[in-house]
């Protein structure tokens, strides 16, 4: 399809140039106004152009592809068909806006935004020794508020165990897909800290970072955050704040 697309494109562009030139051979007056008709046609539909050229630079640097989910600036979606002149996309939500999930809204991103944006792809292929391998595994945390008084130890032991068997299957998982070594989030992932406290002067934030796919880490996060609420339930020890606070950043 992709070929096919860059032949009429080709053909077309290839008989508007013979065109013009036969005009100018056979004609004066033609050949005063052919600049005078080039450049303005140029400066009219120049982010055409550039959306055109945008759409190789796509497909040779391969900054993304259908079935990728990116972010531009403020959009946000998975990639569901590069054309031309425009990215399709199903619109993903942010975490305020239904949280990663799909909206159920299509968006036409012009191909022109990756030549001055920077294009946050979550699915790219990882280069590990020399060899390119595709996951859509990523770094993501759950993060919990705790009240000043709690045993701060006591609850990141707590949602440390909740991270260890939840996660295994997870990480087991990427194990497969990265056999001869792991990118630098994986690795961090395996032998790092996986709980970190955050203090604020209402609460006490702790952040346990976990990997899970592209597609199903809004899910498992919430039944991280669902478990640890069940176990500190009846405790004592560790109480959530009186008042929820802000996020943390």
């Amino acid at each position: 399809m992709r070929i096919l697309q860059f032949s009429i494109a080709f053909t077309l562009v290839l008989a508007f140039l013979t065109g013009l030139v036969m005009a100018m051979l056979y004609s004066t007056k033609v050949a005063i106004a052919v600049p005078i008709l080039t450049f303005g046609l140029t400066f009219a539909l120049q982010r055409y152009i550039a959306c055109f050229f945008a759409y190789f630079d796509i497909l040779i640097s391969g900054i993304y592809r259908p079935g990728d989910r990116i972010r531009v600036g403020e959009i946000k979606g998975d990639v569901r068909w590069v054309g031309l002149i425009h990215t399709t996309l199903a619109e993903v939500g942010e975490d305020e806006k239904l949280g990663g999930e799909l909206t159920g809204r299509i968006m036409h991103l012009p191909n022109l935004v990756v030549l001055d944006q920077a294009v946050l792809n979550y699915s790219k292929d990882y280069s590990v020794r020399q060899k390119r391998i595709a996951s859509d595994y990523m770094f993501d945390e759950a993060r919990i508020p705790v009240s000043r008084d709690s045993n701060v130890k006591k609850a990141t032991e707590l949602l440390e165990d909740i991270l260890r068997s939840e996660d295994e299957v997870y990480l087991q998982q990427v194990r497969e897909v990265f056999r001869d070594g792991y990118p630098e989030f994986l690795e961090e992932a395996v032998s790092g800290p996986r709980v970190l406290i955050h203090v604020e002067p209402n609460c006490i934030w702790i952040k346990g970072k976990f990997v899970a796919p592209v597609r199903q880490r809004n899910q498992f996060k919430s039944r991280i955050m669902a478990q640890f609420l069940r176990q500190v339930k009846s405790s004592t020890e560790v109480r959530l704040p009186s008042a929820a606070p802000f996020p943390a950043s």
